[in-house]
């Protein structure tokens, strides 16, 4: 299995002192990467102001069924781009597969389904996306930017939003408030 392969469905914690406020305390669920880059949606912060009601309303889909959730901050690239994770249960035409128990997707057939009650069982809604060019994510890895954990259902669908950061290292047997926000080099 390749190194690509092997990140992918893994939740990239950003480190302390990481260096970009934009990732401060994130969590992002690594979607695709290969030889070309990454592409990761964030899990960790809420988009103030922003209900997934008045989103299906602006992109012409009736509310319908659908609660009026959190929509998340995905990330910094095409902040008004939407992208659905879900349970497996669902899929459309363009959905893909990123872990045995998540997928994503990006077009108006989920957003619908959810409207209607027969979407996905588990789903989080997110604007916008973290994207890495060929080799960049590797590099930020290696410059102690960010650390890969295991993807674990329970912290994407059973976890408040705001305790995902803490929870996904405490799962990983690593208490964040030991973390230094520094590194160095032997």
């Amino acid at each position: 299995m390749s190194e690509a392969q092997y990140l992918c469905g893994r939740l990239l914690l950003a480190m302390p002192g990481m260096g970009d406020p934009r990732f401060e305390r994130s969590v992002t669920l690594l979607c695709k990467h290969d030889e070309e880059g990454a592409f990761g949606v964030g899990i960790g912060h809420v988009r103030p102001g922003v209900r997934f009601r008045e989103v299906l309303a602006e992109v012409g889909v009736d509310p319908g069924e659908a609660p009026d959730c959190a929509v998340l901050h995905g990330g910094p690239v095409e902040q008004g781009r939407g992208f659905v994770l879900h349970s497996t249960d669902w899929g459309g035409q363009e959905t893909l597969a990123v872990s045995p128990f998540c997928a994503l997707s990006a077009s108006l057939d989920v957003l619908r389904a959810i409207a209607e009650g027969r979407g996905p069982a588990r789903w989080l809604f997110a604007l916008g996306y973290a994207g890495w060019g060929a080799g960049q994510l590797e590099g930020e890895m290696r410059g102690h930017g960010w650390f890969a954990a295991e993807g674990r259902e329970a912290i994407l669908f059973d976890t408040p939003i705001e305790s995902r950061w803490t929870a996904a290292w405490r799962a990983e047997g690593i208490d964040p408030a030991l973390l230094a926000n520094v590194t160095g080099s032997a």
